[in-house]
């Protein structure tokens, strides 16, 4: 089993994160990568206020110490409503809030969220205000680099200008701008082109702010190339979640820690005892292996392991197990 201990959040910062993915990134997906991983920092799937104000607040935010550092991220757009809910985050432990100003998918722009905000800087600065008005634990903003035909380096920097006087503790970019129509969300990951220069400019511009740079780093030495052109952290997407045994090595390259890594047998031995768990608790186990099939990935034994957690009817945490013992034979015999 994995040796759970006190976490103390000054350790890590932010020099790997994962990044907030809907559907991907909810408490079972990020208990998996926390095996892979101690010292990257988590984050949640966007919750918007709306939801925090009036849903299930346990669901919405319960998670297991094991998944800290861990940041929350919310979506809206009022004040008040942002307040509440960092304070929501504190109380529940978190060690941090983060506000969704990257999201350019029709449905969020509805409820005025995400990327359409770039566009109103002023009140997102006031939008932080609040939120670090009523909590101690760091406000952050996830953003783009510009929105439609506003891509240019004046609009990001008055962008950055108002959060940084609003003084906002950290500030994450994905250096793409966001097209608010025209393109889905998944296009809007791809076809934007990627300008990593403008990111470190903000840098430049602002040496005492924090900033984490997102965005198609998919390697661990393009990772360590925009660390060392002066980003104070890298924040790591689709790759995690399709490759996770891609983290595997994270704690030692970026926190340079000791402890050897998990084998990918030893990952789902450490997390049998969460799925059996969540099986006793009524969580059909197909929500939740749905989140190990990538284990595996461009492995001898991967088209098998992902078949046995996708096609059988009647999967049990054994089969799991059995089935990366499999996985695993295969692997220690190239």
């Amino acid at each position: 089993m994995l040796e759970t201990t006190a976490f103390d959040a000054t350790l890590t910062g932010h020099r790997y994160c994962i990044a907030p993915m809907m559907d991907w990134t909810d408490r079972h997906e990020r208990y998996f990568l926390r095996l892979l991983t101690r010292q990257a920092r988590l984050y949640t799937e966007m919750v918007t206020t709306q939801a925090l104000k009036h849903g299930h607040k346990s669901h919405l935010l319960d998670f297991d110490p094991l998944e800290h550092p861990i940041a929350l991220q919310v979506g809206g757009s009022d004040p008040q409503d942002l307040a509440y809910s960092a304070r929501l985050a504190e109380e529940w432990g978190y060690d941090e809030i983060n506000l969704n100003v990257g999201c350019p998918s029709d449905r969020v722009q509805k409820g005025r969220i995400g990327a359409c905000l770039m566009a109103e800087p002023q009140h997102i600065a006031e939008c932080v205000a609040a939120m670090k008005a009523a909590v101690s634990i760091p406000v952050t903003v996830k953003t783009r680099i510009g929105i439609d035909h506003q891509d240019d380096e004046a609009f990001l920097f008055r962008f950055v200008e108002a959060v940084q006087s609003a003084q906002v503790d950290l500030l994450i970019v994905h250096a793409r701008k966001a097209w608010l129509s025209g393109l889905s969300p998944k296009e809007n990951r791809e076809k934007p082109p990627l300008n990593y220069q403008r990111v470190l400019r903000i840098k430049q511009q602002w040496p005492a702010l924090p900033v984490v740079i997102n965005g198609g780093i998919n390697t661990p030495e393009l990772a360590q190339d925009l660390l060392s052109a002066g980003c104070d952290g890298v924040m790591i997407g689709r790759t995690a979640y399709q490759s996770p045994y891609s983290l595997a090595n994270v704690d030692h390259c970026f926190f340079g820690t000791s402890q050897p890594p998990l084998s990918r047998l030893e990952v789902i031995q450490a997390f049998i005892p969460y799925l059996e768990q969540a099986v006793r608790n009524g969580i059909p186990i197909k929500h939740i292996t749905r989140h190990l099939t990538g284990l595996f990935q461009a492995c001898p034994g991967g088209r098998r392991w992902r078949r046995c957690l996708s096609e059988n009817a009647t999967l049990t945490p054994k089969d799991v197990l059995e089935a990366a013992r499999c996985a695993q034979n295969q692997l220690d015999q190239i």
